[in-house]
């Protein structure tokens, strides 16, 4: 029996739509449905709308550093409500655009909620859809714990849609998103606590790294609150609301914000009709070719709870159409040397092992740090430091990591990545002559091992 489809794919979030686009592009007759908003977590609340967040947090800090250089900066205002509805326009902008991708490319879009059959079937409001192979990309969302007092929480969700700007913000977690929204409110002129239950955030990043950007913060003025942890939330009369801490502490605040952690997003997904099986995490179990235990049902992003950064999944998408309608061109997704961004105050970009976990893979490891204050700083009040690192493979010269705290580090950090990537060694970044006077010419000119 011929199939409707060649491929469906469940979610048109960043991998969704790169698997779908491409396939439809190799010849293949695509469906996607989308039951939320196109271009998924990332595009409308996640990457884009973040670092627009963050661009506008870190005005505060420009206006400040402006009068160095001779500025007058009497009193800039800020306003909450044009950042959002700016921000908000933009986005609108990039649905339309990622829509246009879509239909473009020949793909059948269906903007509603898709439920799985059977192995082969799915069902969008109402009317079935067969398909030679279904591709779940339905991504993951935000999880509050389960205290008392958890729906007068926020998450990442809400935070992008906040009629005001709270006075008041408890920051709750210790990753990425966690350290980017404090840095983000308190950017903007909210009282930031950051609150996370572990000694240190940032877990799994370069030691170096994370306290470097512990003492950042605490200079530019944020309570960071480590080993501390919500044990209820309460309403006041007058609206506000306090947060008792495990310890008995009672912190007041006017919003809550939640970053601990996210779950995959698999609600009503008709998971049951089929065989696909979840892995210990709750995460949808896949070969290294995305096929679920379910051989038609594969899987891809956040779902599957691998690298759960966009790019990854743009290239998960890219390798699930090629190896299904495209073989001869299908090369794996190398997970090895992953750069990535903290789109913290100051930023964080990392590429390769931390210190850390090269001496727990066996390495003999040479370190090479600096620690300066950036050029732009020397005419200002501005005491912020930017930290640059590198991990050496002492008996083969290779660069292992390379780690950064400071205005940039995304975009310095990238171009990096190639070089590393390529298996540059320390040499290739000595015999590499600097672009004077930047931060970046830092990464060539470090000379003396900082630890053996």
């Amino acid at each position: 029996m011929p199939y409707d489809f060649d491929l469906f794919v469940i979610g048109a979030g960043s991998g969704g739509v790169r698997a779908a686009r491409f396939a439809a592009g190799f010849g293949a007759r695509v469906g996607v449905a989308e039951s939320r908003y196109l271009g998924g977590t990332c595009v409308n609340v996640g990457c884009v709308p973040k670092k627009l967040l963050v661009h506008g947090a870190h005005y505060a800090e420009d206006f400040e550093q402006a009068q160095g250089f001779g500025w007058r900066m009497d009193h800039p205002q800020f306003d909450w409500r044009t950042l959002i509805d700016n921000k908000d326009r933009e986005i609108t902008r990039l649905n339309g655009i990622y829509r246009n991708l879509l239909l473009n490319s020949g793909v059948t879009l269906l903007e509603d909620h898709a439920r799985l059959v059977d192995k082969h079937t799915v069902d969008v409001a109402g009317k079935r859809y067969s398909a030679a192979h279904v591709l779940i990309a339905t991504g993951g969302w935000p999880e509050v714990p389960d205290i008392p007092g958890k729906e007068l929480a926020i998450t990442s969700n809400e935070a992008f849609f906040l009629k005001q700007l709270p006075k008041r913000v408890l920051v709750v977690g210790g990753g990425y998103i966690a350290v980017e929204f404090a840095s983000i409110f308190h950017g903007l002129g909210a009282e930031t606590s950051l609150l996370y239950r572990k000694e240190l955030f940032l877990r799994g990043f370069d030691g170096a790294i994370r306290q470097h950007l512990k003492e950042e913060l605490t200079k530019k003025g944020m309570s960071l609150q480590f080993q501390s942890d919500i044990a209820r939330i309460d309403k006041q009369t007058d609206g506000s609301l306090l947060a008792t801490l495990k310890d008995g502490r009672k912190l007041p605040a006017d919003c809550v914000f939640y970053a601990t952690g996210r779950r995959p997003m698999l609600d009503n997904l008709g998971l049951e009709n089929t065989g696909v099986e979840l892995d210990e995490r709750g995460f949808i179990k896949v070969d290294e070719n995305y096929v679920s235990t379910e051989p038609s049902i594969l899987a891809i992003g956040d779902v599957i709870g691998r690298v759960q950064l966009t790019p990854v999944a743009l290239a998960e998408g890219m390798a699930v159409a090629r190896r299904l309608f495209r073989p001869e061109e299908y090369r794996k997704v190398d997970y090895q040397m992953i750069p990535t961004a903290v789109f913290s105050l100051p930023n964080i970009a990392t590429v390769g092992l931390s210190e850390e976990q090269a001496r727990e893979k066996g390495y003999s490891v040479t370190t090479y740090e600096s620690r300066f204050r950036p050029l732009k700083l020397t005419l200002t009040q501005s005491q912020e430091r930017t930290l640059m690192k590198l991990v050496v493979d002492a008996k083969t010269d290779h660069v292992l990591g390379c780690h950064m705290v400071g205005p940039d580090a995304g975009e310095i950090i990238q171009g990096i990545a190639i070089a590393i990537k390529a298996g540059a060694t320390k040499q290739t970044f000595d015999e590499t002559i600097g672009i004077h006077p930047t931060a970046a010419e830092e990464f060539v000119t470090m000379r003396t091992p900082t630890s053996h």
